[in-house]
């Protein structure tokens, strides 16, 4: 017998050589994809295994003649492969209102021409569920500059993953009766739309299945992904059946023509050039904002959303009448959505950054709740009041020292957690339950008590736990916090809710390998955590445990705590999120009967 060994007529390094060569070629074969409009060129990426594509056009630029038009398909551009190695460009930015720069929500100049998407998938995919995430950022800020990959590998590279942009700040989300008589409002959601309808066509040239889409976001796309469930009164257009969202950013949503968007847009006319004094505005108005070089209305938008009151956005979605039909906090209670299925969730902090600082006495608090809530009674003042535990007296002046709750024991989110405590945390905690945590409780309810529809909570107790903070946990190339155990355990269970439409996962996973580690575990070896139920409703509470504690400053208003390794391991356990820090549930309904009010 020589060298080589036959197979068959082939020798077995020919065999060996072909298979290599083939191998190679796969990678080369479906990194160019015909999209029928377009002819796109990725890239393989080694360290990961995936093809990756940045930068594929989704629909036509909404310049000239489309801004603030509802999003065209784009046209055809046959002439030549187009590579797709490079992150697009990023929309203009517009940032939130007196924050710091260190917190990241600042004001830029972007590319009007933005509207595309990335995709990330196996190279072998074939007929693979899919991820479409929408980005946070109040609507004004950030783009598809996630990264995916250790998502896809931590979960044997079962799904495919799209990172989409869309319109931000004035340009997605300019309002008043003008805009829509002779535009389009939510022009940004409208974005979103077509790009999930991209996805139908499109995502089976990747190796995705159209049928299984999970539609996921953080925050702000946390919240548009909710308002894709609400679109046109929650019609079932089965774009997606599954939502991830992760604190779903609602804040205050007024009618197209309410006085407040309307202030917006004159404002934003004012500053563009196209709006004198006290002038009226009408089609000339609209006309001038047009025709207006983007670089000033860049400028302009910026502006506009960072001279308000601290953290808030001033371009946000709007009741239109037709996409968006009702205020959250309504149509969520009567459970008219699309979907199938929700996984949602908040943070322990939610409340930092965005909330205001520097409450630290019962008259700045009082202060800061009549200015938040403009539009309250007497009534609800009184009721806030006394679900939040407000005392007018030093008694909350001060407290012990800066340290997370337990949630379910002990003292409540209400005066104390790692950041605040007293009338300040009461302050932080207001604004995180009216912004994130009832309406991640609202749209659990919305998927719940139906036979076709389920729906799972949590929480992300993870240290810091301040808003966003999440976010390495799903996207961690090149992270190093939190610990790789609870990233690898909540990759694990976004992905089996991705892929089995159930987040629940195997007690090793969640344990991350550690015998100290603790998750609640059912008969068959997996964690038990049953699907919501709005009468007595459950969650998993997500937070680590143990190792060394190590003090990060930020700014002067921002420092906390992590833990490090060594030592650190999961600490998960399944609770009742009604009673949930000192009754979060009966607070959460109380901002579903004042909704209109909020209004949101």
């Amino acid at each position: 017998m020589g060298f080589f060994v036959s197979l068959g007529s082939i020798p077995l390094m020919t065999v060996i050589c072909i298979t290599a060569c083939l191998g190679a070629l796969l990678h080369a074969d479906n990194t160019v994809v015909d999209l029928g409009y377009a002819t796109y060129q990725g890239y393989y990426n080694r360290t990961s295994g995936l093809n990756v594509f940045l930068g594929i056009r989704y629909a036509a630029p909404p310049v000239g003649r489309l801004r603030w038009q509802a999003p065209q398909s784009p046209l055809a551009n046959r002439a030549t492969i187009i590579p797709a190695t490079e992150q697009p460009p990023l929309c203009p930015q517009s940032g939130a209102a007196q924050l710091p720069k260190v917190y990241g929500f600042n004001s830029a100049l972007g590319d009007e021409d933005c509207l595309f998407l990335n995709v990330y998938a196996p190279p072998a995919a074939q007929y693979l569920p899919v991820l479409v995430w929408i980005h946070g950022g109040g609507y004004g800020l950030n783009g598809a500059i996630y990264d995916p990959s250790e998502w896809i590998n931590s979960n044997e590279d079962g799904f495919i993953s799209v990172m989409i942009q869309y319109r931000l700040g004035a340009f997605g989300f300019l309002a008043s009766a003008d805009v829509s008589k002779y535009g389009q409002t939510n022009v940004g959601l409208l974005d979103m739309r077509i790009a999930l309808e991209w996805v139908q066509k499109h995502i089976s040239q990747f190796g995705g299945d159209p049928s299984r889409v999970t539609l996921g976001g953080e925050s702000s796309g946390a919240g548009a992904a909710m308002l894709q469930a609400m679109a046109y009164g929650g019609r079932e257009d089965h774009l997606f059946s599954n939502i991830i969202a992760s604190s779903p950013y609602t804040v205050t949503q007024y009618r197209y023509d309410d006085d407040v968007p309307t202030g917006h847009y004159r404002a934003f006319a004012r500053q563009a050039g196209c709006l004198a004094g006290d002038e009226s505005v009408g089609p000339r108005t609209f006309a001038c904002l047009m025709e207006t070089d983007t670089n000033t209305l860049q400028n302009a938008s910026g502006l506009i959303s960072t001279s308000g009151a601290w953290g808030t956005f001033a371009f946000l979605p709007v009741i239109d009448g037709d996409f968006i039909r009702e205020l959250p906090s309504k149509q969520l209670l009567e459970k008219r959505v699309s979907g199938k299925r929700v996984l949602s969730g908040n943070n322990a902090n939610d409340g930092i950054p965005l909330g205001l600082p520097n409450v630290g006495t019962s008259a700045e608090f009082m202060t800061y709740v009549r200015g938040a809530f403009p539009r309250f009674i007497a009534s609800d003042f009184s009721r806030l009041l006394k679900l939040y535990g407000f005392a007018s007296s030093s008694s909350l002046d001060r407290l012990d020292s800066l340290y997370d709750t337990l949630g379910d024991r002990g003292p409540t989110a209400s005066n104390q957690s790692e950041f605040a405590t007293g009338y300040q945390q009461m302050a932080f905690n207001i604004f995180a339950e009216t912004a994130f945590d009832c309406p991640s409780y609202w749209l659990a309810d919305a998927f719940s008590g139906n036979n076709d529809i389920e729906s799972w909570k949590y929480q992300y107790s993870v240290t810091p736990a301040y808003h966003g903070a999440d976010l390495t946990a799903y996207f961690s190339v090149g992270t190093t916090t939190p610990t790789r155990s609870i990233r690898h355990a909540v990759q694990k269970m976004w992905g089996s809710f991705i892929i089995n439409d159930c987040p629940v996962i195997s007690t090793q996973d969640a344990k991350g390998g550690a015998s100290n580690a603790t998750a609640p575990e059912d008969s068959d070896g997996n964690i038990f955590w049953p699907p919501w139920n709005d009468s007595s409703p459950m969650m998993m509470n997500l937070n680590t445990t143990g190792g060394k504690l190590v003090h990060h400053t930020v700014t002067n208003d921002l420092a906390y705590w992590l833990r490090e390794e060594p030592g650190v391991t999961n600490d998960f356990r399944l609770v009742s999120a009604n009673s949930w820090e000192g009754g979060r549930g009966g607070r959460c309904q109380f901002w579903r009967e004042v909704g209109p009010r909020v209004p949101q």
